[in-house]
């Protein structure tokens, strides 16, 4: 029956019945609005059939996508964040960080994972936005320049996954230091003749962007990804001009050379092996 018809005739359905219908059976894409099957959505490695726009999904997902056979492990786990500043205001901080960690988070904003793509044994570094907003903190700093020296001991290509608002507030300098840290240790990298592939996800800012989110041997973004520094709405807040069209999305990045490549989810994989293959040619 209708919905305007039930309302007419004050027809509602049972709590005991909504109960049993289960929640999350559909997502609304952000992009074109339209309403989609929640498992048509998965089984698309979670982009949206109809306008291609790429949902954000957890480092676990993404695991499972590089690793083709399921297999890796978790590296430096034991590093875990902590309060360095501890002045009241960041009170709060130290809630966030037990409710967090009481989710299961415990991996901080980014994990550190090796295993084997095809035939190349890698590193990968995985942000995870839903943890601060994938700030970069001084364990984020931490954890990618282990994984750094980690890659030039074992001679093992690194790939990051870079999704994040920028550097952490709550830790002052000191997560604005990891900035230059990270680089250096790239430095290192390069050194060795070590690949590093960086992939810009949605949203990729702030002080993430400013070092080693653009610093790969081949920067990768995913389609409509926000890449930049300060975001689009503080630009023309501050310069009281009109922005051009997609302005810090991947494609216009692409456009003006900040990114060498804008790859579909789907084709990303495939990609990387790709580009391993042609760099150990």
């Amino acid at each position: 029956m209708s919905w305007f018809k039930r309302k007419d005739k004050k027809i509602q359905t049972p709590s005991e019945e909504k109960a049993k219908i289960p929640e999350g059976l559909w997502l609304k894409c952000n992009q074109c609005k339209e309403i989609i099957y929640r498992k048509e959505i998965e089984a698309n490695q979670m982009v949206c059939p109809k306008c291609n726009y790429h949902f954000p999904i957890s480092p676990e997902e993404r695991l499972n996508q590089v690793f083709s056979n399921g297999k890796y492990n978790i590296l430096f786990r034991e590093i875990r964040p902590e309060d360095p500043l501890n002045f009241e205001a960041a009170k709060k901080y130290k809630d966030q960080l037990a409710k967090l960690e009481k989710a299961g988070k415990i991996d901080e904003a980014i994990v550190i994972a090796e295993g084997k793509m095809d035939k190349f044994n890698i590193v990968v570094g995985i942000m995870d936005f839903s943890f601060l907003g994938g700030s970069m903190g001084s364990v984020v700093g931490e954890k990618l320049t282990r994984a750094i020296e980690y890659c030039v001991a074992k001679k093992r290509p690194l790939i990051v996954f870079s999704c994040s608002g920028g550097a952490r507030m709550m830790e002052g300098a000191l997560s604005l230091m990891q900035m230059a840290k990270v680089s250096a240790a790239l430095g290192l990298l390069d050194k060795a003749g070590v690949p590093y592939i960086s992939v810009l996800t949605h949203p990729t800012t702030g002080g993430v962007t400013a070092s080693f989110a653009m610093l790969g041997d081949l920067n990768i973004a995913e389609p409509g990804a926000l890449i930049g520094f300060a975001g689009p709405r503080v630009i023309q807040q501050t310069i009281k001009a009109e922005l051009p069209e997609g302005f810090q999305r991947s494609e216009f990045l692409l456009e003006h050379g900040m990114v060498d490549m804008v790859v579909d989810r789907k084709d990303l994989t495939d990609t990387l092996i790709k580009v391993l293959k042609l760099l150990y040619a």
